[in-house]
Formats: structure tokens, sequence, C-alpha cells
């Protein structure tokens, strides 16, 4: 287990840092040596890491949504208003929508089936997403804070799509739907909001009072984290309450009271993303079964064409009529195509739980993932400063 550590995160690490100095980014390459040495190939990563894989993904999501909280300015947030609340449940219900209709017709899925499906592909990935509009916010001024739009809306449609799969996937296994998953959503979101403003405001007290090392205060900010997901998972069978929604929350929190300080974590979150981001991404590679997933190919790539479709539609409509320009909007559309982390979690769960539309579901998650994950990320890299920096059409 310790020698396939090693090996993950020292050519991980190495491929990446080569295909990067090549403007190719480097999850690329880490995605490919997952693949490479995962089970399905050299079967070079020991079985006991893969089955600790989904919570080593689950620290990972918490690094970025701490990251994105703590460089997420509730002022400017206020400011952009609408289309920034809209960007986190509008382009993700189209895309559910537009796929559970392609799937419906095209793979032969039932109603119930393709809207599982729909809600799988429907996150954006944080992975992806959260560590590029960062480094945006950091590097380039935008005036219209785009960044920061993309930034929120991607974390948070992880989260309203993640609730709404679970939901879809108690009606495909018992053919009852239950209307009480569905309005756990707006209530789980509020109270993963406030809880994150009370752990926030409290952490943020603590800051200010004390006089620590960076470094503990992230060592303390994590701990807290993760027993907020322990919290979730107590109260599950009594309330639904999105900790992961307050993790990120308490970085606003934070970066509202004192924005020094939250500099100051946030850049020591950065170099824990370092190793993570390779254990990450390798292990997505690991999942993929790529003989598997050319199976049925053809028609799951048009599939996942329709969904990203209408997933543009929707994020322009939360554009229309605010004061972004044309090229500002594209890169709105582009930062919200790439699948990675929710996919490689959830895409699988289907076919553990013995439903017929497992395969296929799993099938299309693999090839979401192999096509947006790289695609949005060289669109990103290649083309955002150009996108943001004018201000003309």
């Amino acid at each position: 287990m310790i020698f396939s550590f090693g090996l993950i995160l020292l050519i991980g690490f190495l491929v990446g840092f080569l295909l990067n100095k090549i403007k190719i980014p480097g999850l690329v390459g880490m995605i490919v040596i997952g693949l490479i040495f995962g089970p399905y190939c050299l079967n070079l990563i020991d079985s006991k890491i893969l089955e600790i894989s989904s919570e080593l993904r689950q620290i990972a999501l918490i690094i970025i949504l701490t990251r994105s909280g703590l460089n997420l300015d509730l002022n400017k947030l206020k400011q952009i208003g609408r289309p920034a609340i809209l960007m986190c449940f509008l382009p993700a219900t189209f895309e559910i929508i537009g796929v559970a209709l392609a799937s419906y017709f095209l793979l032969d899925l039932t109603i119930t089936e393709s809207l599982l499906l729909g809600s799988v592909l429907g996150a954006v990935s944080p992975a992806v997403v959260s560590p590029r509009m960062i480094k945006y916010i950091d590097t380039v001024k935008n005036e219209h804070n785009v960044p920061e739009i993309v930034l929120a809306g991607s974390s948070a449609d992880d989260i309203y799509t993640i609730i709404l799969f679970y939901a879809f996937l108690g009606l495909a296994k018992t053919n009852n739907f239950d209307y009480m998953s569905i309005l756990n959503i707006p209530s789980s979101i509020f109270l993963g909001i406030l809880f994150g403003i009370i752990v926030g405001l409290l952490l943020a007290y603590i800051i200010k009072k004390t006089n620590l090392k960076t470094i503990y205060y992230v060592l303390i900010i994590l701990s807290i984290s993760f027993l907020m997901i322990g919290v979730e998972n107590f109260l599950k069978p009594y309330i639904q309450v999105s900790s992961l929604l307050g993790i990120m929350v308490i970085g606003m929190i934070i970066l509202t009271i004192n924005k020094d300080k939250a500099k100051e974590i946030s850049n020591n979150y950065n170099s824990i993303w370092t190793f993570f981001e390779i254990l990450l991404f390798v292990l997505v590679g690991a999942t993929i079964d790529f003989s598997y997933a050319i199976e049925n190919s053809l028609m799951s790539v048009i599939v996942i064409i329709i969904g990203l479709s209408f997933r543009t539609i929707g994020v322009l409509l939360c554009l229309f009529k605010t004061n972004l320009n044309f090229k500002e909007q594209i890169f709105a559309v582009i930062s919200y195509l790439p699948k990675a982390t929710v996919q490689a979690s959830i895409g699988g769960i289907a076919l553990s739980e013995g439903l017929s539309c497992g395969s296929i579901v799993l099938t299309v998650s693999v090839l979401a993932i192999l096509i947006t994950a790289p695609l949005g990320a060289i669109l990103i890299d290649n083309l955002g400063k150009k996108l943001l920096t004018s201000s003309q059409l």
C-alpha cells in the first residue's frame, strides 16, 4: 500500500509537471496514469487504496470547497446578485433534463433511470474548475467578477445534483417516489449555510483572539470540516444538512471578517491541494475500465453532447441581461463543461445497487470524465486570460 502511494505521487507528479510545461493540464496525465496503473490494466495500485478511494476523494472535495470559500468575497457576490444564485442550480437542472430526454430515447432507459443518469452527469467538477477560478481571481482583474460567479456556482451545483441523485436512486430502487427527498433540498441548503455561518463566526473569533501559526488554523479548520461530515452522517436519518455547503461558507465568513488571514490560510490549503490533486485524479483514472467504457460509446457520447448543449443554454440564461460581454459568457460556458469528481464518486452506485441501468450509467459517467475533464481544463487554461481580460466583443 505504501509503495502504491509512492508510485502514484511520484509518477503522477512527474507526468503532470511535464504536461504543464507543454501547456497541457497535468490532470490529463494523472488520469492516464490511473488508467494504466489501475486494476483494469497493469494493476499496480494496491486494492486497499482503491477500497478507500471514495473517502480520499471526499477529503479532496473538502479541501477544494474550503479553498473556494476562502476566495469567495461575499460583498462581490452580493453585487453580482441574480446570476450568482442562478448558476448554482439552473445549468445543472437544464443538463439533467437534456440527458434524461436523450437517454430515454437513445439508450432505452425508463424515465426514472434517465433522470438518475441526468443527476450523475449534472454536476460540474470542482476539482477541475475551482483551482483554475482561484488562479484567475488572483491573477486577472475582471471587472464583472466572472471567476467568482463560476466558483460559487460550480461549488453549489455539486451539492444540488448529489441530493437529486439520491432522490432518484430511491425512486429507481423502490418505484416509489420520495417527495421528502425533494423537500430536503432547500432545507439541506438552508441548514448547511446556517451550520457554516455558526462555525465560521466561531473560527473567525478564535483567529482574531489568538496568534497561532497559520498551519495551526489550517489544522483546526480541516479537523472541523471532517467533524461536520460526521455530524451530517449522524443526522441523516432524521434531517438533511449539507455539510459540504457549510464547509464552503466557513471559508467565506473567515474571508469577510479577516481577509489577510484568509489569504494566508488559503495559501496553505494550496500546498495541501498539490498533494491531493495527484491522488484524486490518479484514483479517478483507476476507476475507469476503458474497454468497458467504449461499449455503447456512440450513443453515450451523443447523450453527453446533448446534455452539455442543454447546460450551455442554462448558463446563458443565467447570464441573460447582465453586463457580461460575449467573451465572458463564453468563458462561463466552457468553465461549466468538466466532469470528474462527482461522476467518479457516484457513477458506479447504480451498478453496485443491482439496478438494470447500472452498467450504462457507469459507462456514460466514465466517458463524460474522459471527454470533458481534459477538454474543459485545456480550454480554461488556454483561453481564460484572453476571454476575461477583454472588455470588448
